[in-house]
């Protein structure tokens, strides 16, 4: 029997179609105003069961300009995550929080808190190729608190190191480039933001740090402030000054035990970084100076004040040599004068802004048991070593030999506690590792995400014991696709560098032990690609070695050529002493060292490794 006829058909299925599409569109609007991965701000409650960090957390950083958004965070080695704590001074619908390789805004890992004009939403998030955001399937960021307070907005979260997410961020040893946005409209879906169409900013900070409680000061410590002498910060995105400091006449023999930055308040979002540098010894007299370090009419004795005293960069705590050890200062045998530089960033173009900013020696007349020394590893400053143009990624390794530190160490060795990492602008990654019988024994300092933009002291969570016949190996990455001639090793910002600059203790007279390609090797290879391309004239060096790059017809082979050739052809050791002799012995046309056996990386958590065990499991204060 027909229930209905046909025109009572027509009708109820089109009421059932209109009726189906209702309800699709009400689920799609429910699903953009309430994001299932995401959580909802409104209803969070405290949970007892998550223990809050100690506050305030140790480390802090201004994010922006102004100092508007700030970021402290806290780190459990035993737990391997980071406790992380936002706060924007003045939050209007949502900020991004992002990490990424390079501080690029795409591909990469954010955290996100927005509003969809009636509700807040926190989420682990990420960047596509061209800076759409969509809300990650695998939420590895556990919000703690967000709450509003008198000095601004606050968000406390936490995430492990490692997520085993491939959208995710791995954080590690070394510098993190962190970018942040506020959002100035409500979102109804997260998926609406790209990143290109709000204001961003980036930062970056050294996010995993020692763990160690930093010594006592002695009673006698005394300080001195090399600061700059109250100049006006000029109205320019980017200024290297330079300022001459002379040490009182006479000084005796001290240690510095510790040294910390000296910042004009107010200033702290413009003072990018600081360093102090010992001039020579040799030189008597260094003229007065205060002005950019880039003025070509500044006193030429400045280049030769190259001898690291400190360094910090912004966001960076006190630094402190162990109790043992000291930096000498002043005495026989070394410099009065000192050279402070200090990098204003200062992208609002401030006008008429004062800075006596500077660094704070602490030091002390109680000499301690040893003297702290500071010595060059990687590659020498010369135009032998080069990088291809059109590189995605070129290595370049400078050897510290077993044969050096036999002749050079005492026999217990030497122990490293911190270093400071050097390149210059293509500079992606440094790393150097102790190599003992063959065999990688340890990292002593790696980080690849290098910026040399962002340089500072670090100090080492294990102090690394180097001995008698050890080798020290600095391999540095380079990224030259934005280059259409080579890239040859110098001073100069377009050219390269490889250094690693360790602190140790006992201080030697071992200062630099650096290396290069043999030259003989490389005049063969730049006849071999000569010829390999038709050129049977042999230059024989009758040209500089940076003209004969400059003239190499550069493809792929010659690239591959030349990286086999740096990591075969024997190598010219500078095993040098402070005076900048060579310590007896041979050191041309050196075997370069072998390494049988590489270190394996450590697993994460999320991998199946184990948490570390023998440290308290809670962040430390």
């Amino acid at each position: 029997m027909r229930v209905f006829n046909k025109n009572l058909r027509l009708q109820d299925v089109t009421i059932v179609y209109f009726t189906a599409l209702a309800a699709l569109m009400v689920i799609l609007v429910a699903s953009y105003h309430a994001p299932t991965n995401a959580v909802d701000v409104s209803s969070l409650t405290a949970n007892p069961s998550i223990p809050l960090p100690h506050l305030p957390m140790p480390f802090r950083v201004p994010l922006d300009p102004l100092g508007d958004l700030h970021l402290a965070w806290n780190i459990s080695y035993a737990d391997q995550e980071v406790y992380m704590e936002l706060r924007v001074k003045e939050l209007k619908h949502g900020v991004v929080l992002g990490m990424s390789d390079r501080g690029d805004l795409t591909d990469a890992d954010l955290v996100v808190l927005w509003d969809s004009g009636s509700k807040s939403y926190f989420g682990d998030a990420w960047s596509d190729s061209e800076g759409h955001v969509s809300l990650d399937s695998q939420q590895d960021y556990e919000l703690i608190e967000a709450k509003q307070k008198p000095d601004g907005f606050y968000l406390l979260f936490k995430r492990p190191f490692s997520t085993c997410d491939p959208r995710d961020y791995l954080i590690e040893e070394g510098t993190v480039h962190i970018f942040y946005g506020l959002l100035d409209q409500p979102l109804t879906s997260l998926e609406h933001l790209n990143l290109s169409s709000i204001h961003t900013g980036i930062q970056r900070v050294l996010m995993l740090r020692p763990d160690t409680p930093s010594p006592t000061l002695p009673p006698d410590v005394e300080t001195l402030d090399v600061v700059a002498p109250n100049v006006i910060i000029p109205s320019q995105e980017t200024t290297y000054w330079c300022f001459i400091q002379e040490l009182p006449e006479n000084m005796p023999k001290n240690h510095i035990v510790m040294y910390e930055s000296a910042i004009t308040p107010g200033n702290e979002a413009i003072v990018h970084h600081i360093e102090v540098f010992e001039c020579s010894p040799d030189m008597r007299d260094v003229p007065q100076y205060s002005g950019s370090c880039d003025d070509k009419m500044k006193p030429g004795k400045l280049n030769f004040c190259r001898h690291v005293l400190a360094a910090w960069a912004m966001g960076a705590e006190a630094f402190y040599y162990p109790p043992d050890a000291g930096l000498p200062m002043g005495g026989q045998g070394s410099s009065r004068f000192l050279r402070l530089e200090v990098h204003y960033h200062n992208p609002l173009l401030i006008s008429g802004r004062r800075d006596s900013s500077g660094i704070r020696l602490h030091y002390t007349p109680s000499l301690r048991r040893y003297d702290a020394g500071i010595m060059e590893l990687g590659l020498v400053y010369t135009p032998i070593m080069a990088i291809p143009p059109k590189q995605h990624a070129f290595y370049l390794s400078g050897y510290c030999t077993s044969k050096c530190t036999k002749t050079a160490l005492p026999p217990g060795g030497i122990y490293v506690f911190a270093s400071q990492l050097h390149t210059h602008l293509a500079g992606r990654g440094v790393r150097t590792v102790l190599v003992r019988g063959g065999k990688e024994l340890e990292v002593v300092q790696e980080d690849q995400h290098f910026s040399t933009h962002y340089q500072t002291i670090r100090v080492l969570r294990k102090m690394a014991n180097v001995l008698p016949g050890d080798v020290l190996i600095t391999k540095c990455t380079y990224n030259t696709e934005d280059r259409s001639k080579p890239t040859v090793g110098g001073f100069g910002i377009m050219e390269e560098m490889c250094v690693n600059y360790i602190h140790y203790y006992p201080r030697t007279k071992l200062e630099l032990c650096k290396s290069h390609v043999d030259p003989e090797y490389l005049q063969k290879y730049f006849n071999f690609i000569n010829r390999f391309h038709g050129d049977d004239r042999c230059v024989c060096g009758e040209i500089g070695v940076t003209e004969q790059y400059s003239q190499l017809h550069w493809d792929t082979f010659a690239g591959e050529v030349l990286d086999s050739l740096y990591n075969t052809a024997p190598i010219s050791m500078h095993c040098n002493q402070s005076t900048a002799r060579l310590f007896p012995g041979e050191w041309e046309k050196q075997p370069v060292p072998v390494v049988a056996s590489i270190l394996e990386k450590p697993r994460y958590p999320c991998e199946g490794g184990a948490l570390p065990t023998g440290r308290p499991p809670k962040p430390t204060a």
